[in-house]
């Protein structure tokens, strides 16, 4: 077989991953301070950029309608800028997708060659070799209270409705791990029940350190001895009487506790053992208030005012001025290829500010048409939502709603949430014509069928047949399982107890 050589003309269509693109994808993803870091190292890279010390600039909130979202980011007047924006060949609408398959195959092809990607490189990278490495971000921390519990919440509860009353709950704690707000007030402020809140509370008190989530002293030291399996009848009459212990009435704490003074002593030895401040054993960081990246307010005619919060977003102008007085005086190739990286990155930079405003405020804003029941009317009435959804309604890719769903919060008239917390699964209806229901809905509606059941108690077959009366198309097994994640028994148990509860009665 002969070797030879020949040269072919092959015609292609590709989506090229440019250092710029790789950077506007980064920005979408990054939280309110993770992007306040980014811009500020820029400005001290970057001798064409300037902070806009102007003041605020002035808006119009967006209402949960259609229309453009206003503009967060400015560009500095100047024939250079514009020229340099009409020439930047990439559409911000559709940068935000995954690599396309035919690049990811031509970069594992060409190995280890050079793409001549090193000289375009963000000027925001950071190697090990660089003279500007901070060590001090390699460093590791020992995580705080809230990230401790944030990560056993997803175990501890099942449903999205119960992830953002828990999400609440945590954001009422204080340092010492003790919860400062009352449950009514949080039921109200969630548009919850009390009895639903303070079923969440007690799975989480359930959480690892033991005794966080309590309301008082008494309640950390009980939570913590029944984790311990020492919470016997003389050990709540011990800590039911602290004041004693603190006089040291060792003759009025024998007698309520029925225990000789060898017991009493070893009692009030466990008791020392507690910890009365679980929270002060995780890390000692000041906490950091959640800073929401987006506002929802309520207005007079009754829609919902949607804007952007300008406290969290960085504003950079191009200097145009100091740009023309530097190429004017800059005569070595060197320089003047510099001055232009750094004038392409500017530009770049603030347009990519501009266009994470932009999406950050459609996502919000369909989030907010689709959930307006869950801010009207309360937890029970989360909407069934999906990042295709939400894809569609914007015409965006999914990936560009996830990552925006990611570290961005959401200040609501029901407090602050995280904009993933609002995504949840759902259930068909039975009426063809009728909306989807999410599964919380239907867990809190079998809940609810279930509590007011009395003597009658409910099969899970009556329970499928009620909710198919109320449009709700589910399956048996459906109602089974969502029984058992509400830790509600099976009707055979419930008639077992109920007849129990007779007898007893009688």
């Amino acid at each position: 077989m002969a070797i030879s050589q020949r040269l072919e003309l092959r015609q292609g269509q590709s989506l090229v991953m440019t250092p710029q693109l790789q950077q506007a994808i980064k920005l979408l993803q990054m939280s309110n301070m993770e992007l306040q870091a980014y811009v500020d190292n820029e400005l001290e890279r970057n001798p064409l950029l300037e902070r806009d010390e102007r003041g605020e600039i002035q808006k119009q909130p967006a209402e949960a309608s259609p229309g453009e979202p206003d503009m967060v980011s400015e560009l500095s007047s100047g024939a250079a800028t514009e020229e340099r924006l009409k020439t930047l060949d990439t559409d911000l609408d559709n940068v935000y997708t995954h690599e396309a398959r035919a690049d990811a195959e031509n970069r594992s092809a060409m190995g280890s060659a050079d793409s001549g990607w090193s000289s375009l490189r963000p000027s925001g990278g950071m190697s090990l070799d660089s003279e500007d490495m901070d060590f001090a971000a390699t460093l590791t921390r020992l995580p705080t209270l809230a990230e401790h519990l944030t990560g056993q919440l997803h175990l501890a509860v099942e449903t999205v409705a119960e992830r953002l009353i828990g999400q609440h709950l945590i954001g009422s704690l204080n340092e010492a791990g003790y919860l400062t707000s009352d449950v009514a007030s949080m039921a109200e402020t969630l548009g919850a029940t009390p009895a639903h809140v303070e079923a969440v509370l007690v799975k989480l008190q359930q959480c690892d350190p033991a005794g966080v989530f309590a309301r008082d002293l008494k309640e950390c030291l009980s939570l913590q001895l029944r984790e311990l399996d020492r919470y016997d009848p003389a050990m709540v009459t011990l800590v039911d009487n602290l004041e004693l212990v603190a006089r040291r009435d060792y003759n009025a704490l024998k007698t309520l506790c029925r225990v000789d003074i060898d017991d009493l002593k070893d009692m009030i030895a466990e008791l020392r053992g507690l910890n009365p401040k679980p929270g002060h054993a995780f890390g000692s960081d000041p906490v950091q208030p959640v800073i929401p990246d987006v506002i929802v307010r309520a207005s007079p005619e009754g829609a919902w005012t949607i804007e952007l919060n300008t406290e969290t977003l960085p504003r950079v102008l191009i200097n145009n001025q100091y740009l023309a007085k530097v190429s004017s005086t800059a005569a070595r190739s060197e320089d003047k290829l510099y001055l232009s990286e750094c004038q392409a990155n500017a530009t770049w930079l603030v347009k990519s500010l501009d266009q994470r405003a932009k999406t950050i405020l459609k996502v919000a804003r369909e989030i907010v048409r689709q959930q307006d029941a869950f801010l009207v009317l309360g937890v029970q009435h989360l909407r069934p939502l999906n990042l295709k959804t939400v894809a569609d309604a914007i015409e965006m890719h999914e990936s560009t709603v996830s990552r925006v769903t990611s570290n961005k919060y959401m200040a609501t008239p029901r407090g602050i949430f995280e904009l993933k917390y609002f995504f949840t699964t759902a259930i068909a209806s039975s009426d063809l014509d009728g909306d989807a229901h999410s599964a919380e809905a239907v867990r809190h509606r079998i809940k609810e069928l279930i509590g007011a059941e009395g003597e009658g108690v409910l099969s899970d077959d009556t329970i499928v047949e009620r909710l198919k009366s109320s449009g709700i198309e589910i399956a048996r097994r459906t109602v089974a399982k969502y029984r058992e994640s509400l830790n509600i028994p099976s009707s055979v148990q419930r008639r077992r107890e109920l007849k129990v509860q007779v007898r007893q009665g009688r």
